[in-house]
C-alpha cells in the first residue's frame, strides 16, 4: 500500500470514528535514527507525538503528512533518538540539595579539598556549616581523609565532607566539637569512628556514626527543599532524565514531589520508595500503604516500593563478605540491618504487595537477599515480583543464576565502576573475587534483567551518557586501563542504554507505558549529539543530550542554551 493511500484511509477511519478529522500530531521529529528499544537493533526515521503520548513511529515521508498548522516539526539531521533515560536508583532530594554544597568531584587531592572549602566559605559567610561532597577514597594513603591529609582546612565553621558514596564522612574540629566527639566517645549504631593508633578521632566517621554530627546541621526549610528539586530538575532535564525511582525517603519527601506536581512543575516521572529499618513504627508503613493506594492512577508520581539496607561499602569494610577482605584478613563486615528482621519484614512487606529494594554490595548480603526473597516466594501467595538488589558490586559466581530463576533485577550503577576510583576498592576485594565484580555480562549471559541508574548524589557524576561509557568500555574517559577494568564484563552499547531505559520502565510494571518509541507510548525522549551505536566507544562519554521531550513537550533544547 502506498504512503499517500495509508494516510488518506488513516485520515478517512478516523473521521468515520469520530466525527471529525483527528487532531494533528503537536510535535514531529523526520530524519533521524531513532532507536525504540523493542529489541536491540529496531531503527525509525520519524516519530510523531500528540499530546502526551507516541501517536505513530515510521518513515519521515509518510509521518510528514500527518502535520497541521500548529504542528512544530523538527529536522534531526540523522541524529540518535533513544527513550528518555529512567534513573532507576536516585536520592534526588540529597543530589539536589548537594547542589548548593562545596563540590569536591574533581579536588582529587587533600590541598584540592582545602582550597575548594576556603573559596566556598569565604564565598559563604553567611553560612553556619560548611558542607560538602564528593571525595574518593582513592586520593588518600589510607583510603580515608585525616587531619594530616587536610592540613589548612578552615576551623572558624564546623565542616562536615561526604564521600561520593555517602558512606563516609570527615568532620573538623569544631564539628566534633560541637558534637562531643572525643576519644571516649562510642559510634551510634552500624558504623565506627575512626582513630588514630592513640585512640583520638581522625575525622573520618564511617556509616550511622555520621549522624553524631549531622543532627547538630541546622535543618533546611521546606522552601529550601522545593528549590532545591526544581534546581536538579532543570540538571535533570538537561541529562535526557524523564524517569527516576528514588531508593530511600520518607512520606514528607513524597509531599515534596506532589507540591511540585500540583504546581505543575514536576519535570520527571518519579516513584518513591520508603526507607524502613528495624526501627520503623508500622504506622509509618500503613500510612504508606494508604498513600500507595492514593497514588496508583496518578500519572507522575507512585509510592510502591521499599527500600532496605542490608550492608555497607567495600572501601570501608562495612559490606558483608563470604570472605575476610584481602587487607584486613580479620574482617568479613556486618550487616547493617538485623538479618532476622529483615528476613521478617520482607516476607510481611512481599505480602502487602510492595515491590522491594535491598541495598547489598558484598557477596555474603547479596546471598542473604536472595535467601529472603527466595523465601517470600516460597511462603506468599503467587503474584508478579519485580523485587531488586542494588548494587551487587561483588557476588559469588554460584549465586548468579538465582537472579534469572527467581526473576530478581540486577539493580546496578555502572559509573559505580568507573576505574579511576577502584584503587581502595580492588585491594580490598583481591584478586580472587575480581573477575566477578560489578558482573554486567555474566548477568546478562545468566539471563537476568539489568536495571542501570547513577545512585546520585553517591557517584561521581549523575550523567548516564558517562554510567554507558563505563558500561561498555570499563575505561575511565581518558582511556585508563587501555585493556579496560575486568574487560569480561563489557556490555554492548545497545544492552547498556536498554538497561537505563526499558529495563528501569520493566522493574516498575510501566513497560507497556514507557521505555520504549512506540505507538501508545508516553512521549518522553531525547536526542543525542553523537549516534552511540556507531561511533568509537571511547568517544560515548563525549555525547551530550540536545534535545529532551517529556510527556509531549520540549523540555529542554540546547540550541537555547549558552555554551
Amino acid at each position: 500500500m502506498k504512503p499517500s493511500l495509508r494516510r488518506f484511509l488513516y485520515f478517512a477511519f478516523g473521521a468515520f470514528l469520530f466525527g471529525c478529522t483527528p487532531a494533528p500530531p503537536n510535535l514531529l521529529l523526520v530524519n533521524g535514527r531513532i532507536w525504540t528499544a523493542q529489541d536491540k537493533s529496531t531503527f525509525v526515521e520519524a516519530v510523531a507525538i500528540r499530546g502526551q503520548k507516541i501517536e505513530q513511529v515510521g518513515t519521515s515521508d509518510e509521518l510528514k503528512t500527518l502535520a497541521g498548522p500548529g504542528t512544530r516539526v523538527i529536522d534531526l539531521n540523522g541524529k540518535l533518538v533513544i527513550p528518555g533515560f529512567n534513573d532507576a536508583h536516585i536520592h534526588f532530594l540529597g543530589g539536589s540539595m548537594g547542589l548548593a554544597e562545596v563540590d569536591l568531584s574533581e579536588a582529587r587531592s587533600g590541598p584540592a579539598i582545602v582550597e575548594a572549602v576556603t573559596s566556598f566559605a569565604q564565598q559563604h559567610p553567611e553560612k553556619k556549616w560548611i558542607t560538602g561532597r564528593g571525595w574518593q577514597y582513592t586520593w588518600f594513603p589510607s583510603g580515608l581523609p585525616t587531619a594530616a591529609d587536610l592540613a589548612g582546612m578552615p576551623n572558624d565553621r564546623p565542616v562536615l565532607l561526604t564521600a561520593y558514596d555517602g558512606h563516609s564522612s570527615w568532620a573538623n574540629n569544631k564539628a566534633l566539637e560541637i558534637a562531643g566527639i572525643t576519644s571516649q566517645s562510642a559510634p551510634i549504631g552500624y558504623g565506627n569512628i575512626v582513630r588514630d593508633a592513640k585512640g583520638n578521632a581522625t575525622g573520618a566517621l564511617l556509616e550511622d556514626a555520621q549522624s553524631m554530627i549531622r543532627k547538630f546541621i541546622p535543618e533546611s526549610t521546606r522552601e529550601e527543599r522545593l528549590n532545591a528539586l526544581r534546581e536538579g530538575l532543570r540538571l535533570a532535564a538537561r541529562l535526557g532524565i524523564t524517569s527516576m525511582q528514588n531508593a530511600s525517603g520518607s512520606l514528607d519527601e513524597l509531599s515534596l514531589y506532589l507540591e511540585l506536581q500540583k504546581n505543575s512543575e514536576l519535570t520527571a516521572r518519579y516513584s518513591a520508595a520508603l526507607s524502613v529499618d528495624e526501627n520503623t513504627p508500622d504506622s509509618v508503613i500503613e500510612n504508606f500503604k494508604r498513600k500507595r493506594e492514593e497514588l496508583s492512577q496518578n500519572p507522575l508520581v507512585h509510592a510502591d516500593a521499599i527500600k532496605f539496607m542490608l550492608d555497607g561499602v567495600i572501601e570501608s569494610h562495612t559490606a558483608a563478605m563470604l570472605l575476610p577482605y584481602d587487607d584486613a584478613i580479620d574482617e568479613l563486615g556486618d550487616f547493617a540491618h538485623p538479618l532476622g528482621d529483615y528476613r521478617r519484614k520482607v516476607l510481611a512487606l512481599d505480602k502487602a504487595g510492595f515491590r522491594l529494594y535491598t541495598h547489598a554490595i558484598g557477596d555474603r548480603a547479596v546471598r542473604e537477599a536472595l535467601n529472603a526473597y527466595e523465601e517470600a516466594q516460597r511462603e506468599n501467595n503467587a503474584r508478579p515480583r519485580r523485587h531488586r538488589i542494588e548494587h551487587i558490586e561483588t557476588i559469588s559466581p554460584e549465586d548468579i543464576p538465582r537472579f534469572a530463576s527467581l526473576g530478581v533485577l540486577a539493580s546496578m550503577e555502572p559509573i559505580h565502576a568507573d576505574p579511576g576510583t577502584m584503587g581502595v576498592w580492588q585491594r580490598a576485594i583481591g584478586p580472587q573475587r575480581l573477575p566477578f565484580s560489578f558482573a554486567w555480562a555474566s548477568m546478562l549471559s545468566s539471563n537476568a534483567k539489568l536495571v542501570f541508574s547513577s545512585d546520585w548524589p553517591a557517584c561521581i557524576d549523575v550523567n548516564p551518557i558517562r554510567g554507558i561509557h563505563v558500561a561498555v568500555n570499563r575505561r575511565t574517559p581518558e582511556g585508563f586501563p587501555e585493556e579496560g577494568w575486568i574487560a569480561g564484563q563489557k556490555i554492548s552499547i545497545a544492552d547498556a542504554l536498554l538497561a537505563y531505559t526499558r529495563g528501569g520502565a520493566y522493574a516498575s510494571f510501566e513497560e507497556d507505558k514507557k521505555g520504549q518509541i512506540m505507538t501508545g507510548q508516553l512521549a518522553d525522549l531525547v536526542v543525542l549529539s553523537e549516534d552511540l551505536f556507531v561511533i568509537d566507544p571511547m568517544k560515548i562519554a563525549t555525547a551530550r543530550v540536545v534535545l529532551t521531550v517529556f510527556d509531549g513537550k520540549v523540555l529542554f533544547e540546547e540550541a537555547d542554551q549558552p555554551r
